[in-house]
């Protein structure tokens, strides 16, 4: 399958557990979670430990358990006078009563809402600003602590005290998801990052970036850890300048994970020449995604990957949030972007791209534990969908840039 077996249960049963693993990686602590509930728990420990400044950025904000809990730790530490901030998406968090936020702005909070409708009726261009999403999660605290990845601040139904919970005891609670939590000397980085990205949100104009900005460099060393912003245009859409890279280099095999995976232009180009070269992918996705578009023009390409030898599987009993690619089981890439256009070319993103063996048999165990929870896909399942379901696919893939 292209999935690196790891060399103890080590992982696995801390995967069966929910409980955090951690690696080090070029000097810096990763904590890797795969369970919002001891995301969130840890999450609220280390703002409740801040003597400075919290910073968070997220896509949706959900006025649930646990985004209440996580708010309740952002006011109370506002009220003792640290800088918090916090930067959401006003797509993303349109279900969040505006009441919400207005008392976490009353408890001291520094709130910026991220594209709102109404700005782009100000800046006269309601559908390019509507369109242009902020997609990133970043949590800073101080200059010490940095959490990424893909989780939002939400439950999706997962009792946000119930840490621990089996598969087998609750397969249809709770979302699957990667989100990690860096401590070390590129903490800096990411807080950079959140910096920029809410100097932008605010309109502050944002220093001059060479060139060499655009590209992506990779150090060659065995273990490395490299930050990337990708937002929108060609000046600043990093991200698929991040997948084509590590596709371009692939020599053995690669793994992909993604909750939406419509890869488009070069992308697709650079991932169907290294299966060309005998590289083996598996890709995994959801068996039922949370937005049935994006998954109808995922459905629409599984002739074509299946017909070049690609192996795909879907994952069943819960939704599959993760956003990771492994290469050659050493390099990894894990944050917010999915592999569809919308994250490549219109949303604001952040990915990290790690070199590290040890994480990668991180990341292919955490494949291996989906692997075990889904069903592969072949030709003959994708005749048994019928032709209404091919039609209406290729329908949502005239829509791809769009979903």
């Amino acid at each position: 399958m292209g999935v690196q077996q790891p060399k103890s249960d080590a992982f696995h049963h801390l995967l069966d557990t929910a409980l955090p693993i951690v690696i080090t990686v070029a000097g810096n602590e990763l904590t890797v979670y795969t369970e919002a509930a001891a995301t969130f728990a840890a999450m609220i420990a280390d703002i409740h430990s801040a003597r400075q400044n919290i910073w968070m950025e997220t896509y949706i904000f959900a006025n649930d358990a646990s985004g209440q809990a996580v708010a309740d730790a952002l006011v109370a530490r506002a009220r003792e006078g640290l800088d918090v901030r916090l930067l959401y998406d006003a797509v993303g968090s349109k279900d969040t009563p505006p009441a919400f936020f207005k008392v976490m702005q009353a408890g001291g909070v520094k709130l910026h809402e991220f594209h709102s409708f109404w700005e782009g009726v100000r800046k006269f261009s309601p559908l390019r600003i509507l369109n242009r999403r902020d997609h990133r999660k970043l949590l800073i605290i101080d200059d010490a602590v940095a959490y990424f990845g893909g989780m939002n601040i939400v439950d999706h139904g997962r009792d946000f005290r119930f840490i621990g919970i089996s598969e087998d005891a609750a397969p249809t609670v709770g979302w699957r998801d990667l989100h990690l939590r860096l401590t070390g000397p590129q903490q800096q980085e990411v807080s950079q990052s959140f910096l920029r990205s809410w100097s932008y949100a605010k309109g502050i104009p944002l220093p001059w970036r060479p060139t060499e900005y655009r590209r992506v460099r990779l150090r060659t060393t065995d273990e490395s850890i490299h930050f990337f912003d990708s937002g929108p245009g060609l000046k600043f859409s990093r991200g698929p300048r991040v997948y084509r890279r590590l596709l371009l280099g692939a020599q053995r095999s690669v793994v992909i994970a993604m909750a939406y995976f419509i890869p488009v232009g070069r992308v697709m180009g650079e991932l169907m020449a290294a299966r060309h070269r005998g590289v083996r992918f598996t890709v995994l996705v959801p068996a039922k995604a949370d937005v049935r578009l994006p998954q109808l023009a995922t459905d629409s390409m599984y002739r074509k990957l299946l017909r070049a030898r690609v192996r795909i599987y879907e994952r069943t009993n819960r939704m599959m949030h993760t956003k990771l690619m492994i290469v050659d089981r050493q390099w990894s890439v894990v944050g917010s972007s999915n592999m569809d256009p919308r994250s490549l070319w219109t949303n604001l993103e952040f990915l990290a791209v790690i070199r590290s063996r040890p994480f990668a048999e991180a990341m292919s165990a955490i494949a291996r534990y989906e692997l075990r929870h889904s069903q592969r896909v072949n030709l003959a399942d994708i005749a048994r969908r019928g032709r209404l379901h091919r039609i209406v696919s290729a329908l949502a893939w005239q829509l791809r840039w769009w979903l």
